[in-house]
């Protein structure tokens, strides 16, 4: 199987506990299976994975390339199960993993069990955003063994403002033994695509004197009651700026354009409405409700949940993709771009129509994500 040279060389630097950071649609699925071959076959191989590429079979599209599979093999065997069920994995030992769309961030369950495994297996990850702040390699230096465990990592690292009502970090300490330890287990797999992304705002509407209403009156304008805190606020102010007729609109005449579209949503209220655009073309849905595939017809709309299918799958049968709204997630942001930015798309230009209003809760969001930081609600001193 011959590889592309980023992808070559990626294999060459490769090791025990790395993390292989390559952006979306860079090919870190192949590299990986590629690496498994080199150095750790015929170990028993584990992918975890989201379950979306699980059900997908796209890893074993990947190690079938290898002569892998889950039953004949000149390896393996070949292991492949969902993030939810890490734990069932946590006493196989001698073996060799590969954690796929990062997940062990923080703590809780899934740390827990990647911890229990990475210490009795080979493994690297993967992932195109590898950690927004120093807390998000805690497990993964953990699991390096850089530190015996999180306590010790944040008494070594963390300072912790005074006078917070909640843990909030004031600043890191010692952050050149951290960047070294970074750059041993960060192994970056750049890429120059061939696409170029042509983004497009697309200007739409929304109820001025609703949205008054909800920041003003505290008023929640849907149930016709006061709104009981911050969090409410929020999400009724972006459901009055997301609920303007004219966002359907504008996907209506993106259709025209582009008889192939994905279209990003939020809301199950969003989603309702997009589901009238089966009065005029073919609509599939990935969500919490249905998992059904990209259509293969020849006009089609494909409704995509951020939460439930910014990752883990790819379309080449399209150049354009529509945001019907805004994620507070930069990650979420980044990996649904990715859908349809693959290294075997058969197209240069890829078209991101974000329809954006002139609300202030958008713009706030729009703000965030343009700065690749993902939006938090208890920053935003504005609203309040």
């Amino acid at each position: 199987m011959e590889l592309f040279p980023h992808q070559q060389d990626a294999v060459d630097k490769l090791h025990n506990g790395a993390i292989l950071w390559g952006g979306v649609g860079t090919g870190k699925s192949l590299t990986a299976a590629a690496y498994y071959i080199k150095t750790e076959a015929p170990k028993a191989v584990y992918v975890i994975t989201t379950a979306k590429k699980r059900d997908a079979l796209e890893w074993e599209g990947e190690f079938t390339k290898f002569g892998v599979g889950k039953e004949a093999s000149v390896a393996g065997p070949l292991v492949i199960d969902s993030w939810n069920n890490i734990n069932k994995y946590k006493d196989v030992h001698g073996a060799f993993f590969i954690f796929d769309e990062q997940r062990v961030v923080g703590s809780g369950t899934w740390v827990d069990s990647f911890l229990k495994i990475a210490a009795k297996n080979r493994w690297i990850l993967l992932s195109a955003t590898p950690g927004d702040t120093w807390l998000d390699y805690i497990p993964v230096f953990v699991a390096n063994g850089f530190y015996k465990n999180r306590t010790e990592f944040k008494r070594e690292h963390v300072v912790y403002k005074t006078w917070s009502k909640f843990p909030a970090v004031d600043r890191y300490t010692g952050v050149g033994r951290l960047v070294r330890h970074r750059n041993d287990v960060l192994v970056e797999m750049p890429y120059h695509k061939h696409t170029v992304h042509n983004e497009v705002i697309v200007p739409v509407e929304y109820d001025e004197d609703l949205y008054r209403m909800v920041v003003r009156r505290k008023w929640h304008v849907y149930e016709g009651r006061p709104l009981k805190g911050v969090s409410e606020l929020f999400s009724t102010m972006r459901k009055v700026a997301n609920s303007s007729p004219t966002r359907l609109e504008a996907i209506r005449t993106l259709i025209r354009k582009h008889p192939r579209l994905i279209v990003f949503y939020n809301f199950d209220y969003e989603l309702e409405t997009l589901r009238s655009l089966v009065s005029i073309t073919h609509v599939a849905e990935y969500n919490g409700h249905k998992h059904e595939r990209v259509p293969r017809c020849d006009e089609w709309v494909y409704l995509v949940q951020y939460a439930a299918g910014a990752e883990g799958w790819n379309c080449t049968a399209t150049d354009a993709m529509a945001f019907y709204s805004l994620p507070y997630s930069y990650k979420l942001w980044h990996q649904a771009h990715g859908r349809i930015d693959r290294l075997n798309t058969p197209y240069q230009k890829l078209n991101y129509y974000v329809l954006l209003s002139i609300c202030p809760i958008d713009l706030a969001i729009q703000k965030c994500l343009a700065a690749k930081r993902s939006f938090n609600e208890s920053q935003q001193t504005w609203a309040k």
